[in-house]
């Protein structure tokens, strides 16, 4: 029998582009294969509410995956969308982005275990403010914070209000999962 793997981020990094996203947390290697549609329009309808909402209120800048966040050498992790500082992102190197305002994966298949055990234990021990976890399957989300032992789960709306921000951002959930 073999021995299981410890993958660095190094040794992601140097994985073929294939298609797949590659990430590792503690060594674990994470692989995803390319998103559902339905994954797709809701990073996209989450991405145009959060560029419009930092637009008015520059408290970060929201980016998307493929990315490169890391918060040692045997973590690399790419959420679906993130706000992240600005004093950060300005600096142009993927190594200097370590303040992640607000994380969000959405939900597929293949990301679940992923998603709600392995990246959300690391977002709360990191210090992530704020981590949803979008299901579009169930027309639901969970929200997390750092010292949470369960999620708040949100069927109607999702609320993020960002230090520095006058007001908060408020997304209907219905809105988010609609289908044109």
């Amino acid at each position: 029998m073999t021995s299981p793997v410890y993958y660095s981020a190094d040794m992601v990094r140097a994985l073929p582009d294939d298609g797949n996203r590659y990430e590792t947390v503690r060594g674990e290697l994470l692989v995803t294969p390319a998103p559902r549609l339905v994954h797709q329009r809701v990073v996209h309808r989450l991405a145009t509410a959060l560029e419009t909402y930092v637009r008015a209120h520059p408290v970060g800048e929201v980016l998307a995956s493929p990315a490169d966040i890391s918060w040692g050498p045997d973590i690399l992790v790419q959420p679906d969308l993130f706000v992240a500082s600005l004093a950060e992102t300005r600096t142009g190197d993927w190594s200097r982005v370590q303040t992640l305002l607000l994380a969000i994966e959405v939900l597929s298949p293949s990301t679940t275990r992923a998603d709600q055990f392995t990246k959300r234990r690391l977002f709360q021990e990191v210090g992530v403010p704020l981590y949803w976890i979008v299901d579009p399957d169930l027309r639901q989300a969970e929200v997390w914070m750092p010292a949470a032992a369960f999620p708040a789960v949100e069927r109607e709306s999702l609320v993020w209000h960002p230090g520095g921000a006058a007001v908060p951002l408020t997304l209907r959930l219905d809105e988010l999962f609609a289908v044109p």
